[in-house]
């Protein structure tokens, strides 16, 4: 069997159970214009101001509050780190703090489109994150700070729209 760049290979050993996912909630965050910071040391950088939103799921509904930002990096034309970081209501009256760090890669083309708020098909573009959810101990979200999130994006013109999942 050939590597294939970028797919691993091969089975892990029986006596570890492969991780499975459980679908958590739908985030669509919205976006202000980006503020341009220009190209620096480590490629340009852009700072896109989070307005709101809403997150709705079998586990988690309420709303995106205006209380945040997406800090960007594009360290060359293809690649995008970002580090979006945010604070979701729930509907019950609890807030949850989101660190969510993720990598959109796809065409110097498309990721143009994308910066300049075209649309773009979503299948041109890799857009996976690794969400960190957390909450006040004492309330009834406590739990997920204690498990690992993972998830899948897709950027609009106007906001993310991101599904995140358990990772069991």
């Amino acid at each position: 069997m050939n590597a294939v760049p970028g797919k691993p290979t091969g089975t892990p050993p029986n006596e570890i159970t492969p991780p499975e996912l459980a679908y958590l909630a739908t985030i669509d965050v919205e976006l202000e214009a980006p503020i341009m910071i220009g190209n620096t040391v480590d490629g340009l950088r852009k700072i896109v101001p989070i307005r709101g939103g809403r997150v709705t799921g079998p586990e988690l509904n309420g709303t995106v509050l205006d209380a945040g930002a997406d800090f960007q990096q594009y360290p060359i034309d293809t690649v995008a780190y970002l580090a979006a970081d945010y604070v979701l209501k729930t509907d019950d009256g609890h807030h949850v703090l989101v660190e969510n760090r993720a990598l959109r890669t796809g065409s110097t083309s498309d990721l143009n489109k994308l910066m300049n708020g075209e649309h773009v098909d979503p299948e041109r573009i890799y857009f996976r994150c690794v969400p960190r959810l957390s909450a006040d101990r004492s309330g009834p979200y406590a739990w997920m700070s204690e498990v690992l999130f993972i998830g899948s994006g897709v950027r609009s013109p106007n906001g993310v729209r991101i599904d995140i999942s358990q990772v069991l």
